[in-house]
């Protein structure tokens, strides 16, 4: 029987959702994707993710695991990246629970995508320490240690060479300044260097939607730790939380 379980991904432009099968990790219905209410206030996010889940199911006691663009800590939000900043210190699982009125679970967007990935994508099976980034407006992160989610690790922010080093090595940073992917390798080569170098990791894997176009970078890295393209794409993060509310990883 499949284990089913809602799963949600909020981002700073759009908020996508989908039934989940968590045995498989594999979507059972359409994805549904609107808008992220402008101005990213909480009770507007709420009232949109209520809406998604009242068009995935006609079940009140379906589990919905939600993942944010945040550090959450303990259900509370730490952080905000592209959202209203009244998330930062905000209890928003008590939010969600009062809105949705059934068991949830809210973590950090690239945990959820890392769990993903490593359950049922390009990590699974994999042992020791895995790295999952995803390249975007920023660089997210996520650490697996032998099959256990260390939460919320900021790596995306190292400072090297007196920077924020996703500043220079994001996929928006490639595209603010018109890099080649010749170029962006080189900044990519010095950030995942110092990643290895800190924490000498079995396995890198790289989401984001710039991904799709791994062929033309990722050659051009050399490592010694294994460097793969994630495989579950958009859904990453979607079927990460709810495989985390269902407690399947």
């Amino acid at each position: 029987m499949a284990r089913k379980a809602i799963g949600i991904d909020i981002g700073g432009t759009g908020i996508k959702g989908a039934l989940v099968d968590t045995k498989q990790g594999e979507l059972l219905s359409s994805r549904i994707k609107v808008e992220t209410p402008a101005g990213g206030e909480p009770e507007e996010i709420a009232s949109t993710v209520k809406d998604i889940v009242a068009q995935l199911t006609n079940r009140s006691d379906r589990p919905i695991g939600i993942c944010f663009p945040a550090v959450v800590q303990n259900g509370v939000t730490r952080s905000a990246a592209n959202v209203s900043k009244r998330w930062i210190g905000l209890d928003a699982a008590k939010l969600f629970t009062q809105t949705l009125h059934t068991k949830i679970q809210i973590l950090n967007d690239a945990d959820a995508a890392g769990v993903a990935e490593t359950r049922y994508g390009a990590g699974k099976g994999q042992k020791g320490l895995v790295i999952m980034t995803t390249l975007g407006t920023g660089i997210g992160t996520a650490l697996i240690h032998n099959g256990e989610l260390i939460p919320n690790a900021e790596l995306g922010h190292l400072e090297i060479d007196g920077l924020d080093y996703e500043t220079k090595a994001s996929f928006a940073a490639k595209e603010r300044e018109g890099l080649s992917f010749v170029q962006w390798a080189d900044r990519l080569q010095r950030y995942y260097s110092e990643l290895e170098r800190l924490l000498t990791p079995n396995l890198f894997i790289v989401g984001g939607g710039v991904s799709k176009s791994h062929k033309e970078f990722l050659p051009l890295l050399k490592l010694k730790t294994p460097i793969v393209p994630a495989k579950l794409k958009n859904a990453a993060g979607i079927i990460g939380a709810a495989a985390v509310v269902t407690k399947e990883f």
